[in-house]
């Protein structure tokens, strides 16, 4: 009889992740910006003082790395001016061609103005990232046209690839709260139903970001302001309970909690919107404008370290905050709010960890900033606003000196502080085929709760834990608390909350973005894939298709009838193996080519380069899985140590043992080709230093040709084509580089 052994671990949302190669912030990454037009400035301003979204064509190098035909036009608002220097920058890679820096197709290069400090953005993010999906964040060194433009800030975007990485998916409603001019007199993306009930009425305070999606948004607004007590049905509470506490312990006021602007909701795959925070640049009391009652003018430095973080709840507010007050609306909830809080203050501030980030940050860059002739404030205001505040148009709080007396206060705070709160012993677990319980030891609790779930990034289910003698604990009244739970899934995720009259408590605190995870160990694994392959290895027919490796671990052979692959959650059998075995220590490839009529390894849905999730399931239940971001050609996600660990970024080894070889971003020569004769009528030469392929797309940006490319003169035939616009571009695994071509 074959043992099925089960282990148990801490998951942060359960799912792997792809790493990326720029959002990395601890190097400082470089783009340097090639505009043709030498008044360039002015064309970006014409184009932001228009209000369209046009961009300006142009040419980057990212990390050594050339891309051509890239698009250019300001980022935001109100860091925007005309009669600035260093405006911030929204980078467009895949413009005109398909092309992305190691999956990052956008790049969102913020200008730090309203931060002396430099570092607000950057920690905001990082501390965001231990407790719901927020964006990734670095640091650049920009360059125009040779010069140097300065220290700026790139933050990940809120995108399809973001989006599939985190939630499995991207094509639920995806709205931002943006509001097209933010009215310090007005509402706002503050959503409440005053607006009525047409959708054309809510286009000026909500930007649709998805192809379709009014109608859920509106249902979500409808059940907020009218049925709260149904709203978790459409609102994923815990996540919103996060974002309003990390709000107010870093006092990010240039959010849903000042002017209700600057957040994202997708709505996932269990039909409840997740917000995501956004544009923190001005956290840590940058900003202090509020509608609020008792600070709807603004507060000061000193009232920030005292802000109530139940300043809507417990006042009342010059215009409705549904997403705080219907959802913090029970005592429960409060309790929640406040344990979340209790766990940002106590794991990033009281115990100084933050202090050391920002050290580390400034040390990083300041060689930079002190270089960085366009800056908005002086390099002695860059190194003062780490502890003390530095006084310009508005008085910037000293960080250190604003979060050490915020923390004190939060902690002091009743139901936040730890005094009196519930704690939790590590939860211990024991899993069989049809069940499993959980024990664990509480203090000072009356209610001890366990949530849980045998599916992948479904709703966690809720249930009591008792301390009777009788529910899988020790004895009655010992402190014990325990529950059995029938369930037939081998893999579980799962974390405990307990309160009492005054607090609560959650383990792990970061919960239920992170949780235990009880698995049984995998003998066939999902152990790389390559999304986008254009060289590394072809299929039976020479064609270079999409792939997933799968990986024996065990020491007996499996029989794939019953297995299944698929992209997508809803329908795990998507593509069925066929009566397929695979040894002990063996790989199997199969191709992602939506070409099923290949053969018995070909599927019949293809990988999305943007990101997206890879499912292997046996009889219709999940046995591994992976969610990851944007992908970028011929470099693959694999998990290293071979068949057990993470998923990183790596060489491709297709049917062969994942060595770790990290793929590695180096610098590299400008490669240049030549076309001639340019115009052209029919037959035409290519001559270039590099060997590659060769696309050529029209002016809609559709591929007309592709061909390999070799070093030297190449011969290509346009006589078939329709007279016109072209862009011929030559790639190959160190960049891009295209020209234009006009067929007569």
């Amino acid at each position: 009889m074959k043992k099925i052994l089960f282990l148990t671990i801490l998951s942060v949302s359960g799912v792997l992740h792809a790493q990326t190669l720029f959002h990395n912030d601890d190097h400082i990454s470089e783009v340097k910006l090639v505009f043709e037009q030498q008044n360039w400035d002015h064309i970006l301003d014409s184009l932001y003082v228009a209000g369209d979204k046009d961009r300006l064509l142009a040419a980057a190098w990212v990390d050594g790395v050339y891309y051509d035909s890239i698009g250019v036009r300001y980022k935001g608002f109100s860091s925007v001016s005309v009669d600035r220097t260093k405006n911030p920058f929204n980078i467009k890679l895949d413009y005109v061609l398909d092309q992305s820096h190691f999956g990052v197709d956008k790049i969102k290069l913020g200008n730090v103005i309203q931060d002396p400090s430099f570092a607000r953005e950057i920690v905001s993010y990082k501390v965001a990232r231990n407790y719901m999906p927020a964006s990734l964040a670095n640091y650049c060194n920009v360059y125009i046209n040779n010069n140097f433009w300065g220290v700026y800030t790139s933050i990940e975007s809120v995108d399809k690839s973001f989006l599939a990485q985190h939630y499995g998916s991207s094509t639920g409603s995806f709205i931002k709260g943006n509001p097209t001019k933010v009215d310090l007199n007005g509402e706002n993306s503050n959503l409440s139903n005053s607006l009525g009930k047409d959708s054309t009425d809510y286009y000026e305070f909500y930007e649709l970001k998805s192809d379709i999606g009014w109608a859920p948004f509106y249902n979500l607004i409808d059940k907020l302001n009218n049925d709260p007590a149904a709203i978790e049905e459409v609102l994923n509470v815990d996540r919103t309970l996060w974002m309003h506490a990390l709000n107010y312990t870093m006092v990010n006021f240039d959010s849903y909690i000042g002017y209700a602007q600057n957040y994202y909701m997708y709505e996932d795959k269990n039909g409840q919107f997740n917000p995501i925070l956004w544009d923190m640049n001005q956290s840590f009391g940058s900003f202090r404008l509020t509608d609020a009652s008792d600070f709807f003018r603004g507060f000061t430095v000193e009232e920030a370290k005292t802000m109530d973080p139940m300043a809507h709840v417990n006042s009342f507010s010059v215009h409705p905050r549904p997403l705080i007050t219907n959802v913090i609306n029970t005592d429960q909830r409060k309790r929640m709010y406040f344990a979340h809080i209790r766990a940002i203050v106590r794991e990033h501030f009281a115990n100084g960890a933050y202090k050391n980030e920002l050290e580390a940050l400034q040390d990083l860059i300041k060689t930079d900033v002190s270089r960085d002739s366009n800056k908005f404030y002086s390099y002695a205001d860059f190194l003062a606003n780490k502890t003390s505040t530095v006084q310009d148009f508005v008085a910037y709080p000293g960080i250190t000196d604003l979060m050490d007396e915020r923390s004190a206060y939060l902690l002091n705070y009743k139901g936040i502080s730890p005094n009196g709160a519930p704690s939790i012993s590590v939860p211990k677990d024991v899993k069989n085929k049809s069940n499993f319980q959980v024990t664990t030891v509480v203090d000072t609790a009356s209610a001890v709760y366990l949530y849980y779930r045998d599916q992948s990034g479904a709703v966690f289910s809720r249930v009591e834990m008792m301390d009777d003698g009788g529910s899988g604990d020790n004895q009655a009244m010992d402190g014990v608390y325990g529950v059995v739970v029938p369930t037939s899934g081998k893999n579980i995720d799962y974390y405990v909350y307990a309160e009492n009259d005054s607090s609560g408590t959650f383990s792990p605190t970061n919960a239920a973005y992170n949780f235990y995870e009880i698995r049984e160990v995998k003998q066939l694994v999902v152990n790389e894939f390559c999304a986008s392959n254009s060289s590394v290895i072809a299929d039976e027919n020479g064609d270079y298709e999409d792939w997933i490796e799968l990986y024996n671990n065990g020491d007996t052979s499996i029989h794939l009838l019953g297995y299944t692959l698929s992209d997508d959650l809803n329908d795990l059998a998507k593509w069925s193996f066929s009566d397929t075995s695979l040894g002990p220590d063996a790989y199997l490839l199969i191709w992602a080519d939506d070409d099923d009529e290949d053969g018995p390894l070909h599927t019949n849905f293809k990988l999305a380069s943007g990101g997206e999730a890879i499912y292997l399931s046996h009889q219709g239940e999940v046995v591994d899985e992976i969610t990851f971001g944007g992908q970028t050609t011929d470099v693959t996600s694999g998990r290293y140590p071979n068949g057990t660990g993470p998923f990183v970024l790596m060489e491709a080894t297709p049917a062969a043992f994942n060595n770790g070889q990290r793929v590695s971003v180096t610098a590299i020569d400008k490669h240049t080709f030549s076309i001639f004769p340019n115009p052209l009528t029919g037959r035409f030469y290519v001559e270039s230093d590099m060997n590659g392929t060769a696309i050529l797309m029209n002016a809609q940006g559709q591929t007309v040709l592709t061909t390999k490319i070799n070093k030297g003169v190449n011969v290509l035939d346009a006589s078939l084509l329709s007279s016109g616009m072209y862009f011929l571009s030559i790639r190959n695994e160190t960049g891009v580089v295209s020209k234009k071509i006009i067929k007569q």
